[in-house]
């Protein structure tokens, strides 16, 4: 997931040259290619990337897919026959489906014991856990300070009058913080109570995009958005984007607060994975470039390109991003069990009561 510039990517491919230069500076005949499908999100600082390319030898193509839950459904569509030799992006609630598919060939790498508690819990040795993230519901501070409106903080308030029109989500069918969202609202209301809380959304005046960036660049008030919603479903670590890419940036006067906020109390814990697709064509390959996405370099890369919190537990974190990655409060969250016993029928119970 980078959450807040990159858009649009369309089979861009990051090559060294015809012919690299591997580590000794001899001269190899015919790199390999390696092709990584992902996300429109998907972003690391261009010397890290030509860093693995320069080492190894081999030339990464980049195959953007659009949203996450989009960049799945074409993997699970030609399992077996894939696109690409490794995907990143699937997350904890689309394992399943992709898991029942056959998508991923097994691969653990060596490095696997420097990850966080818990991220790899439910791979079967299938995926390896890149990001970690939280969706949840951002602010526009200076819109609710002009009006001094309170901002909400939990799902119940987003039902309130007093916050009517004002949210913009994502299709759950088509994205991966739409979806997270929608997990939330099942968590927190339960299987029997959520389609209820959904009909109150309408009837407050929610309004729904295909992905997140409609919703965040063309939907929201806030930060870098240019709609006029001061609600989106986003990111807890959205807003040190908004602050690192501001034209006034300064690492040694930070304000004190960012143009955007979180609701703390809705939140959902995402976790981002990679993995070698099934029929890869170039396995020797793929396996070094998941090793490579879970490196520190790539690690450390992590939370100011793609605004995520690295999955490593032996990152240190960049300042900027400690200072306004908001700590969720109340953490929605459903096993994989749940979500793959669910997930569907939810969907299902979702289209009918918001798009009719």
């Amino acid at each position: 997931m980078k959450r807040i510039v990159m858009a649009g990517l369309v089979a861009l491919a990051l090559v060294a040259a015809a012919c690299g230069t591997g580590g000794d500076g001899q001269q190899q005949s015919a790199p390999t290619s390696v092709r990584l499908i992902t996300h429109d999100s998907f972003d690391l600082s261009p010397e890290v990337l030509a860093a693995f390319e320069q080492r190894t030898g081999i030339t990464v193509e980049l195959l953007a897919g659009g949203d996450a839950v989009s960049v799945v459904n074409q993997a699970i569509l030609t399992a077996g026959n894939p696109v690409a030799d490794v995907l990143f992006g699937i997350d904890n609630n689309q394992l399943a489906a992709a898991f029942d598919a056959g998508v991923f060939e097994p691969y653990t790498p060596a490095d696997i014991g420097t990850l966080r508690p818990g991220v790899t819990d439910g791979t079967d040795g299938l995926v390896t856990p890149v990001d970690v993230g939280d969706v949840c519901v951002n602010y526009d501070r200076e819109w609710f300070a002009e009006r001094q409106l309170a901002p909400p903080q939990t799902l119940g308030d987003l039902v309130d009058p007093a916050y009517a029109d004002l949210l913009v989500v994502q299709n759950p069918a088509s994205s991966s913080p739409g979806l997270a969202f929608l997990l939330a609202t099942v968590a927190a209301f339960g299987a029997d109570g959520f389609e209820g809380y959904w009909e109150q959304l309408v009837d407050n005046g929610v309004e729904v995009t295909e992905g997140w960036e409609q919703a965040y660049y063309d939907g929201f008030s806030g930060g870098s958005g240019e709609g006029d919603r001061p609600l989106v479903v986003s990111y807890a670590t959205s807003p040190p984007a908004e602050v690192f890419y501001a034209e006034t940036y300064d690492p040694d006067a930070l304000p004190e607060v960012g143009p955007t906020g979180v609701a703390v109390d809705t939140c959902y814990r995402q976790v981002e994975y990679a993995g070698i697709l099934a029929g890869s064509s170039n396995l020797e390959a793929a396996r070094q470039l998941v090793d490579f996405l879970i490196s520190t370099e790539v690690q450390a890369d992590l939370p100011l390109t793609m605004f995520v919190e690295p999955a490593r537990a032996d990152v240190e974190l960049p300042a900027v991003f400690v200072a306004y990655a908001a700590e969720p409060g109340e953490l929605w969250s459903l096993t994989p069990d749940e979500v793959a016993a669910g997930r569907d029928g939810w969907v299902s119970q979702w289209r009918r009561v918001v798009l009719g």
